[in-house]
This record gives structure tokens, C-alpha cells and sequence, in this order.
């Protein structure tokens, strides 16, 4: 097996692990246990376990952003592209909620674990830059402006989606979140304004 196949081999296995029992639990043994594998072909693959980790994180909200992307059709009318792209990565969060609890877990770990922090980091900097892209795309076809940095938006969005998502976790309450996304396209809307352009 090459070492490419082998690598994407064990951040599955990291994945399944860390679904099923929790990022502490998932240990290297219980990692290539789960993968069929050598701890040997994990060393070979990986630097450490922290460099795991870091691939895991990046994997995981990576493959969250594109299906995002993939899902979300931008409109005319800016409160349908806003909705649209809250209901995306709503829609990708009810799909896979066990994943999404490794994000939150794996985001304490490296915020309680010294050398990690960049881990954490740089999570949230691929989930800021997603919302910012789509607050911009959404404006361009829809021929608005942001009368708000695009930057705060994005962190505003991000930060309700955030808690949203952590409260779904403990709740499930599907209908109170479709609820909060209309209130938050709602609130988004008093920032937009027709294009100076």
C-alpha cells in the first residue's frame, strides 16, 4: 500500500476512533487497531500523534467547507443566498454530528495541551474564511454592499453557528435552530445595502 493510501487509511481509522470513543481515548494503539495496521506503517505515516491530530482537525472541517461550497447557489435576492448558505452548513452539520463533536473536542484538547494551540487555530481560520468567502459572493450576485467588515460578519455568523451547533448537540431541537438560522438571515440583513457600484 503506498504511503499516501496508508496515511488517508489512518486518518479514517482516527476519525471512526474518535467518533465512537472521544479524542482521548484515541490513542496511536487504538488508531492502527483500528486500521489494520502496524505501529510501525503509524510512524512512518505521521511524525507524532499531535501531527495526527493536526491532519484530523484540518480534515474534518476541510470536508465540512467543501460540501458548503458544493451546496450553496448564490442569488439574486441577498436574503435567499444568505439563507441558503446557513441552511448548507446546517444541512452538513445534522448529517454527521459525531464528527462535529470531534471538532469541538479535538479544539479543547489543543487549547489545554501546550504546542497544540495552532491546531485550534487554524480550525477556526478555515471556518472564518469560509464565512467571509460566502458573505462576499453572496453580495456580489446579489448586487449589495456590507455596511459591516466583512471579517466581523463572518466571526458573527460563525459565532451563532458555533453555539447553534453546540446546542443541537445537547438538545437536537432541529426546528428552535431552523428558527435561530431565519432570525440570524434577518439580523445579517440590516448590515446590507445596494451597491454603491
Amino acid at each position: 500500500m503506498a504511503a499516501s493510501d496508508r496515511r488517508a487509511e489512518l486518518l479514517e481509522a482516527a476519525i471512526r476512533v474518535m467518533t465512537r470513543d472521544g479524542v482521548a481515548k484515541a490513542t496511536t494503539r487504538a488508531i492502527v487497531n483500528e486500521a489494520g495496521m502496524t505501529l510501525g506503517a503509524f510512524h512512518y505515516c505521521f511524525d507524532s500523534r499531535a501531527q495526527l491530530l493536526e491532519r484530523v482537525t484540518e480534515t474534518l472541517t476541510e470536508r465540512y467547507v467543501a460540501e458548503v461550497r458544493g451546496l450553496f447557489a448564490p442569488h439574486r435576492d441577498i436574503r435567499d443566498s444568505v439563507l441558503d448558505s446557513l441552511h448548507a452548513f446546517w444541512k452538513g452539520f445534522e448529517a454527521n454530528p459525531g464528527e462535529h463533536q470531534i471538532s469541538y473536542e479535538l479544539t479543547q484538547y489543543a487549547l489545554r495541551n501546550p504546542g497544540f494551540e495552532n491546531i485550534a487555530r487554524g480550525q477556526y481560520e478555515i471556518f472564518l474564511a469560509a464565512f467571509a468567502s460566502l458573505l462576499e459572493l453572496a453580495a456580489d450576485n446579489a448586487g449589495i454592499e456590507w455596511t459591516q467588515p466583512v471579517p466581523i460578519l463572518a466571526r458573527y455568523v460563525h459565532s451563532v453557528i458555533d453555539g447553534l451547533n453546540m446546542t443541537w448537540l445537547v438538545d437536537r431541537n432541529s426546528d428552535h435552530s431552523q428558527a435561530v438560522l431565519h432570525l440570524l438571515a434577518d439580523h445579517l440583513l440590516q448590515y446590507a445595502r445596494p451597491s454603491a457600484a
